[in-house]
């Protein structure tokens, strides 16, 4: 059989296309995606050109502005898809510039994070006595501080930028992965296969990296798409109060906080990276909550039945 009709075949892939709102979420995050990786190709103009007398432009205007790229400097038309911001600036191009970062701090975050709670998840989950105890505790310990008490904590000592950005996210949200890791371990450890591995004298390291970790791939993963959007809100807060991304960089959280007293008189400003961060926002937990469906013994029923209806009604995929 041909590969590409196997996997069209599988019945997870046949209930994702039977989901309309799960498809117009995954395609709107590709897009996003998509845009946010090939920004350099994809942006109509340089995000970073100012050209005062084209400040504030509706949506949908034409200007003419100055090429400074070329000697002499020529007059050329120009057409902004969403308008300018209170420097002339392409606001498309900027709003696709700002969601790179905005997308790579809400996903590194979450790599990072993840990386750390399952890790201690594993080794707490699977060793339990004093080990477990002492990380459990630490857990306990973050858990007691709010999010973004400990941010701007940290932000603070350290200072705005990026990557400053991405260590508040490594240690603020670890634990949610580690807690999770650690009750799906000390389950996944009673089970017969483990006590076979250990017959056979499988090691402890072999045991959790080829026998328990790959069954946690899943939930681990539903719960990193979930964790996405919570980054990039939160980066978005951190940004608009200052202690986030700075200038010249850009990001939808910067790019509100410096609109916000334009919004009488340049709406757009304000809203358009608003409406960003809600789409997207909304589209990582409309997936998120989809995938989670699919990969528990209990939901996922729902959209396989829905695949197997289908069948039986002669409807092809």
């Amino acid at each position: 059989m041909n590969p590409v009709v196997a996997i069209w075949r599988q019945p997870l892939v046949q209930a994702f296309f039977n989901d309309p709102i799960t498809i117009i979420s995954a395609a709107f995050l590709l897009l996003v995606v998509v845009a946010a990786i090939f920004a350099p190709i994809v942006v109509p103009h340089d995000p970073q050109d100012q050209q005062l007398p084209l400040r504030h432009l509706a949506p949908f205007s034409s200007g003419t502005a100055t090429d400074y790229t070329v000697s002499p400097p020529v007059k050329e038309g120009r057409f902004f898809i969403l308008g300018t911001d209170h420097l002339g600036r392409d606001y498309l191009s900027r709003l696709i510039y700002g969601g790179r970062i905005s997308l790579a701090v809400g996903v590194l975050g979450v790599l990072f994070s993840s990386l750390i709670g399952v890790s201690l998840g594993l080794v707490a989950g699977y060793f339990r006595g004093t080990v477990d105890d002492i990380i459990m505790r630490v857990v306990d310990v973050f858990m007691s501080v709010p999010l973004l008490l400990l941010a701007l904590m940290i932000i603070f000592i350290l200072g705005p930028s990026f990557t400053n950005i991405l260590i508040v996210f490594a240690l603020a949200r670890w634990m949610l992965f580690c807690r999770v890791t650690r009750g799906m371990v000390m389950s996944l450890r009673e089970q017969a296969f483990i006590d076979a591995a250990k017959a056979l004298g499988c090691t402890d390291q072999r045991i959790i990296l080829r026998h328990v970790l790959p069954n946690l791939i899943a939930p681990i993963l539903t719960l990193a798409a979930l964790e996405v959007p919570r980054n990039i809100l939160t980066e978005s807060t951190l940004s608009f109060l200052g202690f986030g991304i700075q200038p010249p960089d850009s990001s939808w959280g910067l790019m509100l906080s410096q609109g916000r007293q334009y919004i009488v008189t340049a709406w757009w400003i304000v809203v358009m990276p608003g409406v960003a961060i809600f789409l997207t926002a909304l589209s990582f937990n409309l997936f998120g909550v989809w995938l989670r469906a699919v990969t528990d013994p209990l939901q996922r029923w729902r959209w396989l039945k829905a695949t197997k209806e289908a069948k039986e009604a002669g409807v092809t995929f």
